[in-house]
């Protein structure tokens, strides 16, 4: 199957449903004209489509591996990677100062989305530099900028996050590392890092590794962390890579999927590295990489679903089975009412999950364009939910382009399986689900609430004004706009954490339902409620939006049914 890039929904979603105009407005990006941007997204649409999505079948059949401590990835991933470099692709919002394009996130998030559509193992390693580059932007000193900046952002070097250890997985703040000071300003870093995405490979020059680590005098916990770029090759005096550091791949690991992306287990024995941000700043600085992958992260859900849906669409318009039930019918299995039920509700989240991912990103460029705490408190508002609602979209979708497959969908063959297997860990890394929306139920509402009621806010007030001419659209979305705000109000009363914990998830599943509901109104209301997009945001209305009733009465059910069982209960056999 080809890969298409959906540059017709991106378009779309620019023009009618995040007000790209208002972002192209501003003096920051006021040379990424709808134009220009139209021509980047194309770009890398042909990219995607024509280099990188073919890609994807050989990495799940002829996984990377590791010969001799060297990583060798999946055939076609070095050129595939390179293809992404030279384009410059990897530091699309990148500063200018440093080779970067400085374009709005907005366009980085569609533009990341097609690429994992594509090949998601592959898609992992610019992914990774990205978030490096931003935390070096904020976080690091003028001399690591000048040196490693330009380096990541041509591609020529590679970024990691290394967070992970065999006992401090969520629990960051139990991390073993240590870093001790050189006397020049450098730093021996030990310790051993699981899980790392693209620890090692042949793609680039060198790979240029983030650890957590405590100073001799770090104090227990995440307040005593600090942070270190540390490279797999030392730069020499040119800048060149040089001698090789103090550290090595231990393993790979192997995964349910995502085979063509090398995941390491690393161990640095006194490794060479430079203190990124202030000692003890660890935690603030990786966080900004953090947030940005999760976005991304988000986006790599949705890119999965895009995948899955097209191959899943391709199938139910070409295989024949049984009698067509309806008049005039094709004589497809897209004639069954159950199969068009599952197509019809895969395309109403993708495109749900895609706006609000680029809701976040839109919210993220008006914070840096205008420092408005305004904006930077929705992008952080809309962050966990894009992140964890995207990653769901994207199990949920691939699992249902199997069941399309039918029997063939169970054959590896078919390729509709490897979708889901490459996309079931996005709801696990950069922080899980359950975390993301932990985070929405407690950080995110630190404000009183403020965030989430201006959100809310701005659906009722659009609604509002849908009511007389679209009610059976806007009806349903103002009433579950008001149960959301009920339980918002709840949440906030109260005073337990584990209370709020407990019912998290549903909250933040059906506050993306809510948001989901909004932009599928403003698509209506765009094309006039006569088009194609009304008719979706009809499906999405009666058999997606309806869930938010069974999600807000469980998040208000707190936790002590939870603990009423045992931990013997629960192990019981």
């Amino acid at each position: 199957m080809s890969y298409r890039a959906p540059l017709s929904e991106y378009q779309f979603l620019f023009d009618h449903v995040v007000n790209y105009s208002e972002i192209a407005a501003q003096d920051r990006f006021e040379d990424a004209t709808s134009d220009v941007v139209a021509a980047v997204l194309n770009e890398a649409g042909h990219l995607s489509a024509d280099k990188i999505a073919p890609l994807n079948r050989n990495g799940d059949l002829t996984p990377a591996y590791l010969e001799n401590g060297v990583v060798r990835t999946s055939p076609g991933f070095a050129e595939g990677f390179k293809a992404i470099a030279e384009g410059g692709w990897i530091g699309m919002s990148a500063q200018p100062e440093f080779g970067g394009m400085g374009l709005p996130m907005t366009v980085t998030t569609a533009v990341n989305e097609m690429m994992a559509g594509a090949c998601l193992s592959l898609q992992l390693a610019p992914l990774m530099s990205q978030g490096q580059i931003e935390a070096l932007e904020h976080h690091a000193s003028d001399e690591l900028k000048a040196l490693y900046l330009p380096k990541l952002i041509s591609g020529e070097w590679t970024g990691t996050m290394n967070l992970t250890e065999p006992q401090a997985g969520s629990d960051v703040g139990a991390l073993s590392s240590k870093a001790e000071p050189n006397g020049d300003g450098s730093f021996s870093v030990t310790g051993q890092k699981i899980y790392i995405s693209w620890g090692d490979h042949d793609v680039a020059e060198n790979v240029c590794h983030l650890v957590l680590a405590r100073l001799p005098d770090g104090v227990a916990g995440t307040k005593g962390i600090s942070l270190f770029l540390v490279p797999k090759y030392l730069p020499d005096d040119a800048g060149n890579p040089g001698v090789a550091n103090t550290l090595k791949v231990v393993s790979l690991e192997h995964k349910m999927g995502l085979h063509g992306s090398p995941t390491a287990v690393m161990q640095f024995d006194g490794a060479k590295g430079w203190l990124v941000g202030p000692e003890a700043g660890g935690m603030r600085a990786m966080f900004t990489m953090m947030n940005n992958a999760r976005l991304g992260v988000g986006g790599q859900g949705i890119g999965a679903a895009e995948g899955a849906l097209q191959k899943a669409m391709i199938y139910a318009c070409e295989r024949k089975q049984g009698r067509s039930p309806i008049e005039n019918g094709t004589g497809t299995i897209m004639d069954h009412a159950d199969v068009r039920r599952m197509l019809a509700v895969m395309k109403a989240d993708v495109f749900a999950a895609r706006a609000i991912a680029l809701m976040c990103a839109a919210a993220i460029d008006m914070q840096s364009a205008t420092g408005s705490s305004g904006w930077g408190a929705k992008a952080a508002f809309l962050t966990p939910i894009a992140k964890a609602f995207g990653t769901e979209t994207g199990m949920r979708v691939s699992e249902m382009g199997v069941q399309v497959h039918g029997g063939m969908g169970f054959i590896e063959e078919t390729g509709a399986a490897q979708f889901y297997r490459d996309v079931r860990v996005t709801a696990i890394y950069e922080g899980t689900n359950g975390i993301q929306a932990m985070d929405l139920v407690a950080r995110k509402l630190m404000d009183g609430g403020d965030a989430a009621f201006a959100l809310l806010d701005e659906v009722e007030q659009f609604t509002e004004a849908a009511r007389e001419a679209c009610p059976a659209l806007a009806e349903p979305l103002w009433e579950a706009t008001e149960s959301l705000r009920e339980t918002t109000e709840w949440m906030l009363a109260q005073d337990a954490l584990n209370t709020r914990f407990a019912g998290a998830v549903p909250y933040l599943k059906a506050f993306a339902r809510v948001l989901g509901g909004y932009v599928h109104l403003k698509a209506a209301i765009t094309e006039q409620r006569k088009g194609s997009r009304t008719k979706l945001a009809t499906v999405y209305m009666a058999r997606l939006l309806p869930e938010h009733v069974s999600l807000l009465s469980e998040a208000r059910v707190g936790d002590s049914d939870l603990y009423a069982l045992s931990a013997d209960e629960l192990a019981s056999v």
